[in-house]
């Protein structure tokens, strides 16, 4: 359509004012109108929006769930009734126990059958003869109990000297019960409308109890599960749906009764718990590769479904959390709780956590060397932490602790005899040389058994964290030895494994902590080498059979199965020093958070538990010793130490300036500054010591010495 256009020009005055520019109107004709949208098509719109309207759903839904209830509920009286009229019970179990091969059962139930049948029978012979004695026992006690009202008649005539008495209690009791009949005259008509209606409510109860309709006519929160108990129903059910077919038909044969695998359905902890035999031609290893279905099936999350392996063959024991409980925080620990708490490393054992049954977890480190892995940020280095916390409060206990990473052990100042924070290169080595001194120190303590077998040693913890970064360490030292890898060479991981092989016999233990584990950043003989084996969540099974061995996977560990950042803390654990039910080769613990502040408490409640320990913090490679103050630093607040034990103290602060050391070097130097005063070196019981007071002594003077002679 063409526009019109209307062109107005002003004819410009005579005096010639500026010529002003014509105005230009645009007229646009108006949009044609919408067509009409037929009355039919309105009104299927608004028929279709109120059908779908999520308001009709809800009520459509309520209307059939609450009629199938109704229905399906008189359904599941009808059953029950046959049940207890028939012996339809004893041929399901009976069928059952045939399935199962279980014929000991068979005969009983066939045997309870037979008794049944038998009492039925005699019941029935009984409703022959019962008409005639019912009509004796009636008439019998009409005829007693007239006679007994004419009686009292009798004695009220006598008393009140009126012979109308005698019939006065017949009367009476002609008269109530015509009041009874006049009652159930009025109240018929109402009980013929109410008694249905009682008994179609008691038929919903019934139904609604039983969950019984569809589950697209169920509420929200039953149709998800949410909340929805454990029941052998609904655990027979989920295993019949679990996609093994010879467990689905063995079920399907056992009809109703196959809650006869089941064992005792038992409260553990924040869930249950519940041991289910298999029927013949089923493999436990079938429902332990469908965890997720089973959770599935039984409306909760993978991570709150637990399968393990129990004594009994063909048995698996599932563990089924309480919807959302492995989510809730547990309490804190008794090391922050209880300030009186002390440790005793050989008989005592290290609160940690909680198991999934909510019992305490408390494992024992006698003579056990520890491994502790999982993925980064879940939870590794507090779980470690926490156990050498507890240690701690044992005053015997020494540590030599090395934290390549650098932030989390510092409350350990002051507790540990070394301590190395860092994650370079450099404190790789200074850590190697510090588990090689630990190496040194076993060697001797076994030279000493030697010569006396009842000798006994205080326990020495060397505690390495984050100890991937030593075995992927590239360092070379001074004769092309690597520092890391997993070689014969590799000098860390042969101190490691020397420890694994001869430690525990003389109290010299070694823990580690390690991140992500492959074969490269954890070899197989250093994981091996750990009687106690913990990991927190991992990423794969290949993984999880690295951390804990082929044995515990097989039994039924997932830490792979775990869920990073929302499982930390949780342990999956192998070890003999933990307390695992009986037939199962692991126990998962929900290990105690201790914080930053908790833990630097617990530390100085520990350092006043000792007489003082001077934590050596080893210096940069190269730089030049003073032997006589390191020999006042490694006493430190021992007023005297055996010359072998200041000789092994000072190899583990510096390995390349003392490694080699021996008595005659030690005694060279401590002559030297002795001078012409005491020997710093003395016999005391028959054993060569060194006194701190003299060592300190004799630097003081030389440093007045020193003095002196700079104002000289």
């Amino acid at each position: 359509m063409s526009e019109n256009v209307v062109r107005l020009v002003k004819t410009p005055p005579t005096n010639a004012e500026p010529e002003v520019a014509p105005t230009v109107l645009t007229v646009v004709p108006d949009a044609p109108p919408a067509p009409l949208v037929p009355l039919w098509v309105r009104s299927g719109r608004a028929v279709k929006h109120a059908v779908t309207h999520e308001n009709t759903k809800a009520a459509a839904r309520a209307v059939a769930r609450h009629s199938l209830y109704t229905f399906n509920g008189g359904r599941i009286v009808a059953r029950r009734t046959w049940d207890g009229k028939t012996g339809a019970r004893y041929e399901r179990m009976i069928r059952t126990a045939e399935a199962a091969g279980n014929l000991e059962a068979a005969e009983e139930w066939e045997d309870r059958l037979t008794r049944f049948r038998a009492a039925r029978h005699h019941r029935r012979m009984d409703l022959l003869h019962s008409p005639v004695e019912a009509a004796k026992g009636v008439g019998v006690g009409v005829g007693m109990s007239v006679g007994a009202l004419v009686a009292l008649g009798v004695v009220m005539a006598i008393n009140n000297h009126d012979i109308r008495d005698v019939i006065t209690p017949l009367k009476a009791t002609v008269e109530f019960i015509a009041t009874l009949i006049r009652i159930v005259q009025l109240v018929w008509p109402t009980a013929m409308i109410l008694g249905p209606l009682f008994a179609l409510l008691a038929l919903w109860s019934v139904g609604s109890k039983r969950q019984a309709a569809p589950q697209w006519a169920l509420p929200a929160n039953a149709r998800n599960g949410e909340g929805e108990p454990i029941t052998p129903s609904i655990v027979v059910k989920a295993l019949r749906d679990l996609g093994v077919p010879a467990l689905r038909n063995a079920i399907k044969d056992m009809g109703d009764a196959g809650a006869s695998m089941l064992g005792p359905i038992r409260i553990a902890g924040c869930g249950v718990e519940v041991d289910v035999t298999l029927p013949s031609g089923v493999s436990t290893i079938e429902v332990q590769q469908r965890r997720r279905k089973l959770a599935e099936n039984l409306t909760r999350h993978e991570h709150e479904v637990f399968i393990t392996i129990p004594e009994a063959a063909r048995t698996v024991r599932l563990w089924v959390a309480d919807s959302g409980a492995l989510d809730q925080p547990i309490g804190p620990s008794p090391l922050v709780t209880d300030e009186t708490m002390t440790a005793d490393y050989r008989k005592g054992k290290a609160p940690w956590g909680q198991d999934l049954r909510g019992d305490a977890a408390a494992l024992s480190l006698y003579q056990r060397h520890l491994l502790i892995t999982g993925l980064s940020n879940q939870g590794k280095t507090a779980s470690l932490r926490a156990l050498a916390l507890w240690a701690a409060l044992d005053k015997t206990v020494e540590f030599r602790l090395a934290d390549l990473k650098g932030g989390d052990w510092v409350m350990m100042d002051g507790l540990a005899t070394v301590l190395i924070q860092g994650p370079t290169d450099d404190h790789v080595i200074q850590t190697t040389e510090m588990v090689e001194g630990v190496v040194d120190e076993m060697n001797r303590r076994i030279q000493t058994r030697l010569t006396d077998p009842a000798m006994e040693f205080p326990p020495l913890i060397c505690i390495v964290d984050e100890a991937q970064v030593a075995f992927m360490c590239p360092a070379v030292d001074d004769q092309k030895r690597p520092y890391g890898g997993s070689k014969a060479t590799s000098r860390y991981f042969m101190a490691v494994r020397t420890i694994h092989n001869q430690g525990r016999a003389v109290n010299v233990l070694m823990w580690q902590g390690t991140q992500d584990p492959t074969d490269q950043n954890l070899p197989k003989l250093v994981r091996e080498g750990a009687h106690t084996r913990a990991s927190l969540a991992l990423g794969t099974e290949s993984q999880a059979r690295m951390a804990l061995g082929d044995k515990a996977v097989d039994g039924g560990a997932a830490p792979n199965l775990l869920r990073p950042g929302l499982d930390q803390g949780t342990l999956v654990v192998a070890s003999s020093g933990i307390d695992i039910p009986k037939g199962q080769a692991s126990i998962t613990v929900r290990t105690h958070f201790i914080g930053h502040d908790d833990a630097t408490a617990i530390a100085e409640r520990a350092k006043a538990l000792r007489s003082g320990v001077t934590t050596l913090r080893v210096i940069e490679r190269g730089e030049e010793r003073d032997p006589l103050a390191d020999i006042l630093s490694v006493l430190g607040s021992d007023a005297r130490v055996r010359t072998q034990e200041v000789i092994t103290r000072l190899s583990a602060l510096d390995v390349d300036a003392y490694g080699k050391w021996t008595f005659a070097d030690l005694k060279r130097v401590l002559d030297s500054a002795s001078g012409d005063g005491p020997d710093i070196a003395y016999k005391s019981d028959g054993v060569m010591v060194v006194g701190r007071d003299r060592v300190a002594r004799a630097l003081a003077d030389r440093d007045d010495e020193g003095s002196a002679s700079a104002s000289a």
